[in-house]
């Protein structure tokens, strides 16, 4: 009897759970069977490798092979076990040798020739393997992204043989150099194309330098998308650290990460007729959604209101805690989720309410249950209400104003103030960090209350004015938050108001 051992991982939600692939030969007739919870992916891979050993000129043993993969209570899925399997059972059989497969962790899915295919989910693999200090062998199409972890060992193959070829030491797989890709000129929109309008440019300038969420509302054409659009090009690159976040979400739910352009902040724009699962995810296995895949980035949601309320209501939590938990029977799994939300809508349903030519008819029902399809909860969980109204001929020929390169140096600058001061952007202060850097002269408190009773405001969003003002005045670089400061970020809360 021969038994062989071979570390791999799983792939469940952002982890990468060890697994152990043993591998048993033992008299009897002919028959291969998996075990361990296998999918039905990882049942059909006894096939794939069958082929792949005897397309590599190896033997495949006539006998009765075992293959567990442990520990038994964990859902394995996909093709990411061909590899290891394949090299268990070569071990086993002593085609090659099993004097150092405990230094190493495979993966990989194998064609009928044995040649490797790329895999999802290869950098929370890399992450775990390197912590275990383990060296990860993956298909060549892998390494780009895996090599994004600074200094894991990992080696990438391109065939069943070559792997096998370094395990013998008859060709041993030499590390790729890790080099520093640089990001390639990528033409984006600029700030510069938006005519007019300079109130919705300082209030997205506003929220790209505090990470606030914003909702800007103005009749149809009158640039909202063309705003949002250009929130990315005023956005710094984020750091290696958010980098990596985002790139082992990308990588768990399939999406290409482009290792050459990685630091770019995501910016998702899902359709309005998108359902709750595919925002927060799901799935047997579940996947990350749409809020997941912005996380670090941005996440725009263009007409608003024409989304189902109930999908709307599923970013209420995430939206506070920054985080998604996706519950089933078995498990839970928990996806990041810190994204800045920003959205668009018409004031009213034709979309010209207030329009001079009088082409808006509808009344003050329809309005109000128009607006009625966001919720109060999650409008008070937007910092920012900002109207983007009609433009004039003079102002759609007026020049160009500043550059999205010149906005942002400034939300660089600003950022950087709120993580000396704060290690955080000031749309994420808890109640005691406001306490601290939001401190208000007697006169300002009295103008916030005032407000407060006007627009009859809830403590988050008498929290969100402070977070708004503090950004203000940190965009001025001044140390306390002024009368001028704290009038403005009021200001923001438009849609506290009645639609009339």
């Amino acid at each position: 009897m021969s038994l062989a051992i071979v570390n791999s991982r799983a792939c469940v939600g952002m982890d990468a759970p060890p697994v152990t692939v043993e591998v048993h030969l033992s008299n009897g007739l002919p028959a291969l069977s998996i075990v361990g919870l296998p999918e039905t992916a990882v049942k059909e891979s006894k096939d794939r490798v069958r082929s792949a050993i005897l397309n590599s000129q190896f033997d495949f043993p006539a006998r009765r092979i075992t293959i567990n993969l442990a520990p038994a209570d964990l859902p394995k899925e996909g093709g990411r076990f061909d590899l290891p399997i394949a090299l268990g059972i070569l071990a086993a059989s002593r085609q090659i040798p099993d004097t150092e497969l405990q230094h190493y962790e495979f993966a990989g899915e194998l064609a009928l020739s044995g040649e490797l295919r790329a895999i999802q989910g290869v950098l929370p693999m890399t992450l775990q393997t390197h912590r275990a200090q383990r060296t990860l062998i993956v298909p060549t199409g892998n390494i780009g992204e895996a090599q994004l972890v600074k200094d894991a060992r990992v080696l990438a193959g391109g065939h069943l043989l070559t792997v096998t070829g370094h395990l013998t030491h008859s060709q041993r797989l030499e590390p790729e150099l890790h080099t520093t890709l640089l990001a390639p000129e990528i033409s984006t929109p600029d700030l510069a194309d938006v005519r007019g309008q300079h109130h919705a440019r300082r209030a997205l300038e506003i929220a790209a330098a505090g990470g606030h969420n914003l909702i800007m509302v103005g009749p149809p054409g009158t640039g909202k998308s063309l705003l949002a659009g250009r929130l990315p090009g005023i956005l710094p690159e984020m750091t290696e650290t958010e980098a990596l976040q985002a790139a082992a979400i990308a990588s768990v739910s399939g999406k290409p990460v482009n290792t050459s352009d990685w630091k770019r902040r995501p910016f998702r724009v899902p359709h309005h007729t998108a359902s709750a699962v595919a925002l927060v995810g799901g799935g047997s296995n579940p996947r990350p959604g749409e809020i997941s895949l912005a996380h670090q980035g941005v996440l725009f949601l263009d007409e608003l209101p024409e989304f189902d309320r109930r999908v709307l209501e599923v970013l209420r939590e995430p939206m506070e805690s920054g985080r998604i938990m996706i519950s089933r029977a078995a498990r839970h799994t928990e996806f990041p989720a810190q994204f800045q939300l920003i959205a668009a809508m018409n004031p009213c349903p034709c979309g010209y309410l207030g329009d001079p030519s009088g082409r808006c008819h509808c009344n003050i029902d329809q309005i109000d249950r128009y607006r009625r399809k966001i919720s109060g909860p999650l409008l008070d969980r937007i910092d920012m209400h900002v109207e983007v109204p009609r433009l004039s001929l003079a102002e759609l020929e007026g020049p160009e104003g500043e550059s999205s390169t010149t906005v942002r140096a400034r939300v660089t600058a600003t950022r950087d103030r709120q993580i000396q001061r704060n290690h955080t952007l000031n749309s994420q202060l808890d109640n005691r960090q406001l306490d601290e850097v939001c401190d208000l002269q007697k006169a300002d408190r009295e103008l916030l209350q005032k407000a407060m009773e006007h627009l009859q405001l809830s403590a988050r969003a008498y929290h969100r004015i402070l977070k708004v003002a503090r950004t203000i005045a940190d965009l001025a670089d001044s140390l306390i938050i002024e009368r001028a400061h704290l009038s403005e970020a009021i200001n923001y809360r438009k849609m506290d108001r009645r639609p009339v």
